[in-house]
């Protein structure tokens, strides 16, 4: 009896040291993870990152289940959510964000990593950032891979995020950059970021800000969540921090009424172009005072493809500015625009999509596409 007391510490000790030991180990686990990753939209925060941001110091603190229930259904769906906040992404989607990622799943990239980003999509009070209508996100990329464009997108006002699930119907474009390598973005610590500016008019309260950035170095999209309080006790003006000189025009669309640009279509064509061929299809998807933005669909023909050339010419004096999902020149007013890595192989009848921004105003043009077989 008279051993049982020094045995009790000793045990005790041991598993106190047991406990430490895990713990180290799991935080270990998770910087080396974020040192090696990619990159999230940190301001306002992700869903994942602000969970982490939070609690990942004090992940197992019960107050959590109380002070910030939805991050609490997620630490305990899957820590690994949180740890790899940098990780959200689906590779080889070629563009086709809607036709990959379903309604309800738009939050989790499509159930992307075998699930781990689920409960990302569950409805319910995320905890919001405050901030106005004209504002600017950040993005934070550890890779430093840059990005062949990031779109921001917000949701309609009416929406209710605290009993529906986020579909592509409740989203409109905010905010856009193109093509902007790393060495664009400002050195940041253990990384680089950018920001984007964004303008969603007509909203109030509780909305969600969905980001998507597709990297360059490979055919990789990150879907990313951030949950806003439009008109809370954010900051009255954006941040003053400059975007790259590759950022959109400074003249922002109107603000009387919301962007009227929607994701983009995933029905196919109904008609399809003779075997060896391809078609593409001119748009112009919003306008502001001297500039606009567009899109062309382009549609392989009746067999596969292995590239895609589109040529158009303005009659107008437009110029185009920036572009993303295809690699574009000007020589005077024509315009030529070849596929990128990615998008240039297609199946019969599939269709990818490219961007652009461009200043002045005209007809829209006519474009022929050549393809590559």
């Amino acid at each position: 009896m008279s051993t049982l007391p020094r045995r009790r510490p000793a045990a005790l000790v041991a598993s106190l040291l047991t406990i430490g030991t895990i713990i180290a180990l799991l935080l270990t686990t998770a910087l080396a993870n974020s040192a090696s990753a990619h990159g999230s939209v940190v301001d306002p925060a992700s869903r994942n990152y602000g969970c982490w941001q939070r609690w990942g110091s004090d992940f197992q603190n019960p107050k959590m289940a109380t002070e910030d229930p939805m991050c609490w259904q997620a630490w305990q769906a899957d820590p690994n959510a949180m740890w790899n906040w940098n990780g959200l992404f689906r590779e080889g989607v070629a563009g086709n964000h809607q036709g990959a990622i379903p309604d309800g799943q738009l939050c989790s990239g499509g159930r992307t990593q075998s699930g781990r980003y689920n409960a990302l999509d569950t409805v319910g009070a995320w905890k919001t950032t405050p901030t106005t209508t004209n504002f600017r996100i950040k993005f934070f990329d550890q890779a430093s891979h840059g990005a062949d464009y990031i779109r921001v997108y917000v949701t309609k006002q009416g929406f209710n995020a605290l009993t529906k699930p986020l579909a592509w119907s409740d989203l409109e474009l905010a905010g856009q950059i193109g093509n902007t390598p790393a060495s664009q973005w400002t050195p940041d610590t253990g990384g680089v970021s950018i920001q984007v500016p964004a303008n969603a008019p007509g909203r109030s309260g509780r909305h969600i800000v969905y980001t998507i950035w597709q990297a360059s170095h490979l055919d990789q999209s990150y879907y990313l969540c951030s949950d806003v309080d439009f008109g809370g006790s954010g900051p009255t003006t954006p941040p003053t921090t400059a975007p790259p000189t590759t950022a959109p025009p400074t003249t922002p669309p109107p603000t009387t009424t919301p962007p009227t640009t929607t994701p983009p279509t995933t029905v196919p064509p109904t008609t399809v172009p003779p075997a060896g061929r391809c078609t593409a299809t001119y748009r112009v998807t919003s306008q502001w005072s001297g500039g606009f933005q567009g899109e062309v669909d382009v549609t392989a023909g009746a067999t596969a493809i292995k590239g895609w050339t589109v040529n158009w010419t303005y009659t107008g004096g437009q110029q185009l500015s920036q572009s993303w999902n295809a690699t574009v020149t000007s020589s005077g007013s024509t315009v030529t625009a070849r596929n990128v890595s990615y998008n240039g192989a297609l199946a019969a009848g599939a269709k990818t999509t490219f961007g652009f921004l461009a200043s002045g105003t005209g007809a829209n043009p006519t474009p022929t596409c050549t393809a590559t077989l």
